[in-house]
Formats: structure tokens, C-alpha cells, sequence
């Protein structure tokens, strides 16, 4: 399962909230939302985020094996 919990530390740790991606780079609520329940994200909005926060994909997203992961 992919889980977003290295987002939120990166976003404390930089100047951005979730306002400003919000309102100042158009990120839509869905988006943020999907970052708070650990749902699948379009790899280009992974890309915004590491550009807007200055980061690395690892900085934002883990793999976590879970046992609700789907079946191979």
C-alpha cells in the first residue's frame, strides 16, 4: 500500500500549507484529500508536489506491504 505520511511531514517542514497549494498552485481539496486517506494519486500530481516542495518522490510517498493490498 502506497501511504502518503512522508507528505505531510515535508509540508511542515516547508513553507507551503495546504492553503497555498490550494490557492496559490491550483491543487484541487480532492487531491489533498486523497493525501489524507492514502488513495491512489496521478503520478504527475506527485510530480507537481515534488517540484512546489523542493523534495524527492520519497519525501512524499512509502510503500508500506499491507495484507489489503490486491492480490497478484
Amino acid at each position: 500500500m502506497i501511504v502518503y505520511r512522508p507528505f505531510w511531514e515535508t509540508l511542515r517542514n516547508s513553507k507551503e500549507t495546504t492553503y497555498t497549494l490550494i490557492h496559490r498552485y491550483h491543487m484541487s481539496s480532492a487531491t489533498i484529500d486523497k493525501l489524507r486517506k492514502n488513495k491512489p494519486m496521478n503520478t504527475t500530481t506527485l510530480n507537481d508536489l515534488c517540484r512546489i516542495l523542493d523534495c524527492r518522490l520519497c519525501d512524499i510517498a512509502e510503500y508500506v506491504p499491507s495484507d489489503s493490498d490486491q492480490p497478484l
